[in-house]
């Protein structure tokens, strides 16, 4: 059985058409033949449908190459004979949407559900809030939710769009009509997942983990056919964290590690990854417009307009269970390793550690999901002469992460695609604190949209490292 649509096909090429979920989803761009083989050869793109048209002795011939409706099974990556003449090529259906699992059901989980409902209608102009609007053909709402876990006895076993609102999270709720997932939330390994001092704490602020036997998250992500897991855990939560990368690589399943544990950075992890042919987008995630983008940005505009810096600091408030969370110290040790090298990796010469003091400084119950930055430096410019700049930043959290964390999740899809396993470094460059290697933010944001767009991109060498550097555990 073929399927017709409108496409408008151009006499001598070849129209490529990406059907999504719906008909306004759909992408059309032109290529000739030649133009098709080297783009599917050296980024091994995918498509749904293609039409190309040729000449027979001068009259225009039509050729459609659609997938069967029956037989095939069209959520699954299957193969398609395309003929244009005397040439035959076989390029592969695309599966519709990228198929995510989640894992951690809190605060920046919600931002990111209610994100991709809230832009499935916004497909039209370039939509605020969003770095890209499409990645690979991929929109933001081509995101779907096919497994959740967490340890909290008010998210276990309920819905995941009403686990996102559950206590305690208190992110802004900017899109409260979300469609039936059919996903329901399953009880996670608590491992470290939940802090001591949590239980100090009332309901509504704290978590209560649910009294139940873990599921086996592999067989989890297996059954739901996630192509790709967000790690959302609870800063501190090494072993719990470990727990999760070990089900992707048994299940097969991308991971994008939000979170300050190192598995990308790490060699170890990072081989095993590369080893089971699975990618990886890590370390702790950076915020569109959060305390360690913005820090990175000043030390480095100190740097490039001739000013030393000789001293700053960063301090953190916020409301929300994260900040609860890290009042314990013993989980900040991570934490303060990756906002603080995100920040030293972007000057030309380290500051001594005396001299750079980064890290969440309080819980403040009523911010809820508002986080407050506090930014200084201390420097000298022309002449030796004092500069000294301070800065406070207030952004909600969780939608800040969110804008970030959509692009990764398309990013780890182009990988699946491509074939690529290991760390993404690009990916991993511009969109993390703790990436396997650093960079600056420009020349970062310009190698990951050349990871996007398939093209090679010259990376900087490595950077000597001298002994100020302190290494985190399990670090190489």
């Amino acid at each position: 059985m073929r399927q017709e649509t409108n496409a408008i096909v151009i006499q001598g090429r070849i129209s490529l058409i990406r059907v999504g979920k719906f008909p306004r989803q759909a992408r059309t761009c032109s290529r000739s033949f030649e133009e098709l083989r080297l783009l599917v050869s050296r980024t091994r793109r995918i498509y749904d449908y293609i039409f190309a048209s040729s000449t027979n002795d001068g009259v225009p011939v039509r050729h459609w190459f659609g997938r069967s409706i029956g037989g095939v099974d069209c959520g699954r990556t299957a193969p398609l004979t395309c003929d244009l003449g005397n040439v035959r090529k076989t390029v592969p259906i695309m599966q519709k949407d990228i198929r995510v699992a989640i894992a951690g059901v809190g605060n920046c989980a919600s931002a990111l559900v209610q994100g991709v409902e809230y832009y499935r209608n916004r497909n039209g102009a370039q939509p605020e809030g969003v770095m890209r609007q499409t990645i690979g053909g991929y929109s933001c709402s081509d995101v779907e939710f096919v497994a959740a876990f967490d340890i909290d006895r008010r998210k276990v076993g309920h819905a995941l769009e009403q686990a996102i609102f559950a206590k305690p999270n208190c992110t802004r709720i900017f899109q409260s009509s979300l469609p039936v997932s059919n996903v329901i939330v399953q009880a996670g390994p608590v491992l470290d997942g939940v802090a001591p001092h949590m239980a100090d704490y009332p309901d509504d602020a704290a978590f209560r983990s649910a009294d139940l036997e873990p599921t086996d998250v592999a067989a989890a992500l297996r059954a739901s056919g996630a192509e790709v897991l967000v790690c959302y855990l609870p800063v501190g939560s090494e072993q719990a964290v470990r727990h999760y990368a070990q089900a992707c690589l048994d299940a097969g399943v991308a991971m994008i590690n939000c979170v300050p544990v190192f598995l990308a950075s790490d060699r170890g992890w990072a081989q095993k990854f590369q080893d089971a042919g699975i990618p990886i987008v890590g370390d702790d995630i950076k915020s569109q417009v959060g305390a360690t983008i913005v820090h990175r940005a000043l030390a480095r505009l100190f740097a490039d307009r001739g000013v030393g810096l000789d001293r700053t600091y960063q301090l953190n408030t916020g409301g929300n269970t994260d900040f609860l969370n890290m009042l314990e110290r013993n989980r900040l040790k991570s934490k303060k390793i990756s906002k603080t090298e995100a920040v030293q990796s972007q000057l030309d010469e380290r500051l001594d550690a005396h001299d750079i003091h980064i890290g969440p400084s309080d819980y403040v119950p009523w911010q809820q999901d508002n986080k407050v930055c506090f930014i200084r430096m201390e420097g000298r410019g022309f002449g030796d002469a004092p500069i000294e700049l301070e800065m406070r930043l207030s952004v909600e959290d969780s939608p800040n992460s969110a804008g970030v964390v959509i692009d990764a999740i398309r990013c780890a899809k182009l990988a699946l695609e491509r074939g690529e396993a290991g760390p993404l470094v690009a990916p991993s460059a511009y969109y993390m604190k703790s990436p396997p290697r650093q960079f600056r933010d420009s020349v970062a944001r310009e190698a990951c949209n050349a990871f996007i767009d398939g093209r090679n991109f010259d990376l900087p060498e490595a950077a000597v490292r001298d002994a100020k550097v302190v290494a985190g555990p399990g670090r190489s």
